[in-house]
Formats: structure tokens, C-alpha cells, sequence
């Protein structure tokens, strides 16, 4: 009899569990979900990538408005192995991904070491980063990830513009210590504002600093002729300098680019995409980004970097046809998903998995 009554109790326990799941699942702006797979939207297994805990050791100025930090392990033990041109995803204390690049010696597997420059205007990342991270902090990083990496060559050009410099500081070490031949030109605001300039100008090479309070704008057309026609050329700055670099090179020579701003979201005509878990149809317009326009109906949907980089904001497309322009998905990872963050239709209309 007690067994039975035991029995009879849990019964309507799971019974009113179900009913309380079903009020609160219809009461769900995403309500009525089809029987679909599990959506990706943000928890694909980018977010499972492997985070690191670091503590800062160290922090310096390293150019007036630019702070330059050195990341160890908690425990000390030794850091995973990177390369020139590559960079960490730093998750910052209020759960902001940004990412900055690696500027200190690969060889030295025991900490990491990136600059950031405060930017007044920007998204709030390296004001984060400016006035949280001191010593003794701890946080998470991903990575290190190289979509910059250095190719073989018998002979180099560097352009940097500002904290561009930081992942090319370590491609000049390399290039300097293998016996190529290199040149750099380095522009800035000023001399005060340009990191790593007393270090680059020892370094050897043929080095063009250009201050703009000094010198005024380098003459990139001057100095891309001077070039020879078989360097390998790269540049990382403000994306007006590295869109000036690609057309002064012209249609026949392509620079190695490192953008760490914001993808063209807006730029292309408007579409229609429709949310089949929620059987809704929403316009975006041209001069919207699809996040922008999903989070407005969706409050809750996941996203971090908004500039196509940390992969957060990754949804799985179920018809129609993408326009990627992050910097992150594999081609194969393209096939069924995109980050809607920077990525827009190539059509007039989208179907997610939300």
C-alpha cells in the first residue's frame, strides 16, 4: 500500500511538472517551437572552445592613450604555441569579447602580451580594458587564433597605422632574425601615440615613421613603388589606410589585411528573414544589421563582438542563402550557419533556426 501510494505521488508530481513546463514554454516569445535539432544560436561549439585563466603580471603605457599587459597562466604552467599575427579572445569582467593581438616573443611560452589603444568613441572593450585590467586581475582568454599569419617570402612590406603596429611588431622580429629583407612604414598621430617605435627603429631594416603632426599624411603611393613587385605586403590600421593600400597596389597584387572593426552589416539591400521556430517574418532593412533587427524581437538572442570575430552570434540558416562576411567561419561551418552579426542574404530572404 505505501509503495503504491509512494508511486501515486510521484506520478502527479511529474504530472503538474509538465503542466508548469508547458505554461511557461507557451508563455515563450519563441513559442510554438517545431521538433527541430537542437538551434546553434550562440551555443555551437565555438563556445565550448577551450578558455584559458590568466592573471595580469604586468602592466606598463606603452604609448600615451595605449597599455601594453602581460597575461600568465594561474598555476604557471606552460601557454599554448603561437605564431606572428595572432590573436587572443579576451573575455573581459562584464562578459565583452574583444580581441587583440599577440605583440610580444612566441618563443616565450610563459605569458602572453597584448597593447590596446583607449578609444573615446568606441564600444566600451578598451575603456574596459584601460580602467579593470591591472595587476593581479584574473580573466578568461581563447585562442591563441592566426587569420594573419606570415607567409614566406624573400622579401617584406609593412604598413601600420597606430595600434596596428601590434601584430606586425612580432612578423618584423621574425622576418629580421630569418635574414629577409623588410621595409615599414609606421604612421600615428605622433610620436607619443606610436607604441613600440624606440624597439622598431633597433630593429634594423628600412624603417619610415611618419607622425602626422610632423610630417603630415605618408605618401603610401611613393612608398608602394619603391616596393619590389614580389614582396609580400601587410598592413593593419584604420580601415580607410587599409582600403588606400589595396588600391594603390592595384587589381594584380592583394595585401595581407588584419581588420579588427566592425564587418559592412549594412551595407547591400534589404531582405526578409523568417524565424521558423516562432513562424515569424521580420524586414531588414537595408541600413540595419540582421542582429540588430533580431534582437529587437528577440531580446535574448546571443551575441558578444558584434564585428564577426568571436563566433558568439551564430545561428543555423535553414533556407536560403547567406552573405558571410565575418572572419571566422570555415567554409564547411558556412554551410548551414552564419553570424548574424556582420552577415546579411545574398536573396530576398532568409530562414533561421529561431
Amino acid at each position: 500500500m505505501r509503495r503504491a501510494t509512494t508511486a501515486a505521488l510521484a506520478a502527479g508530481a511529474a504530472l503538474l511538472a509538465r503542466r508548469a513546463l508547458r505554461r511557461r514554454i507557451g508563455a515563450s516569445p519563441l513559442w510554438p517551437l517545431p521538433a527541430l535539432e537542437e538551434p546553434v544560436s550562440g551555443h555551437g561549439t565555438r563556445r565550448s572552445t577551450v578558455l584559458h585563466r590568466l592573471t595580469v603580471t604586468e602592466r606598463a603605457e606603452a604609448a600615451d592613450g595605449v597599455v601594453r599587459l602581460r597575461l600568465e597562466a594561474l598555476d604557471g604552467a606552460e601557454l599554448p604555441a603561437w605564431q606572428p599575427g595572432a590573436h587572443l579572445d579576451l573575455v573581459l569582467p562584464s562578459g565583452l569579447v574583444r580581441q587583440y593581438s599577440l605583440c610580444g616573443d612566441p618563443a616565450d611560452r610563459a605569458a602572453y602580451t597584448v597593447a590596446t589603444r583607449l578609444i573615446e568613441d568606441g564600444r566600451g572593450g578598451s575603456r574596459e580594458v584601460h580602467e579593470q585590467l591591472h595587476e593581479a586581475v584574473e580573466l578568461s582568454v581563447r585562442g591563441p587564433r592566426n587569420r594573419f599569419p606570415l607567409v614566406p617570402s624573400a622579401s617584406y612590406v609593412f604598413i601600420a597605422g597606430g595600434i596596428g603596429i601590434t601584430p606586425i611588431l612580432p612578423m618584423l622580429r621574425a622576418v629580421e632574425a630569418s635574414g629577409a629583407s623588410w621595409r615599414l612604414l609606421y604612421g600615428g598621430r605622433s610620436r607619443a601615440t606610436m607604441p613600440f617605435l624606440d624597439e622598431i627603429e633597433e630593429l634594423g631594416g628600412s624603417v619610415t615613421v611618419v607622425p602626422e603632426d610632423e610630417s603630415g599624411m605618408a605618401d603610401l603611393g611613393a612608398f608602394l613603388a619603391e616596393a619590389p613587385a614580389d614582396a609580400a605586403v601587410y598592413c593593419c590600421g584604420p580601415e580607410p589606410l587599409m582600403d588606400a593600400v589595396a588600391a594603390a597596389l592595384g587589381p594584380d597584387r592583394t595585401p595581407h589585411l588584419e581588420r579588427f572593426a566592425p564587418g559592412a552589416a549594412t551595407r547591400g539591400s534589404g531582405f526578409e528573414v523568417e524565424l521558423r521556430r516562432s513562424g515569424r517574418t521580420l524586414a531588414v532593412p537595408a541600413d540595419r544589421s540582421l542582429l540588430s533587427v533580431l534582437r529587437a524581437e528577440v531580446p535574448g538572442v546571443s551575441y558578444s563582438c558584434e564585428q564577426g570575430f568571436c563566433g558568439t552570434c551564430q545561428q543555423r540558416v535553414l533556407e536560403g542563402e547567406a552573405d558571410h562576411r565575418d572572419e571566422l567561419l570555415t567554409d564547411a561551418e558556412r554551410d548551414g550557419s552564419m553570424l548574424v552579426c556582420v552577415s546579411r542574404c545574398l536573396g530576398e530572404r532568409l530562414v533561421l533556426d529561431l
